[in-house]
């Protein structure tokens, strides 16, 4: 079964930078788009960015400008490049492949808080 293992979560000050991993067994990742979600506490969980098979990308308006999605083919990783986080930024952090139907079980996903 395909299994999503979020990475790189941490308490960072506003302003701040981290760098988020998404690693996969089973699938090669370089051939699906894959997703960016996050869910804030009392919230629905939000797609933030996307980046297709042929690499185009697609980003939430609130993180066009601060936040990359890239992928590692080698690593068959997914990351996403986030800087100058905002509070409002406070999720868990998930990835996905909307490209799988079924879409394969959410995994425990990675917290990140932009707290000063």
């Amino acid at each position: 079964q395909v299994r999503f293992v979020e990475s790189g979560g941490a308490l960072v000050q506003p302003g701040g930078s981290l760098r988020l991993s998404c690693a996969a067994s089973e699938i090669i990742l370089s051939i699906y788009t894959m997703d960016w979600y996050r869910q804030a506490p009392g919230k629905q969980r939000e797609l933030v960015a996307r980046i297709r098979s042929g690499g185009t990308t697609y980003y939430l308006d609130s993180v066009k400008g601060r936040f990359t999605i890239s992928r590692d083919n080698a690593k068959n990783t997914v990351f996403l490049q986030m800087n100058s986080l905002k509070p409002e930024d406070t999720a868990v952090y998930y990835c996905n492949t909307p490209s799988m139907n079924p879409s394969p079980p959410w995994g425990q996903g990675t917290q990140v808080t932009v707290s000063s």
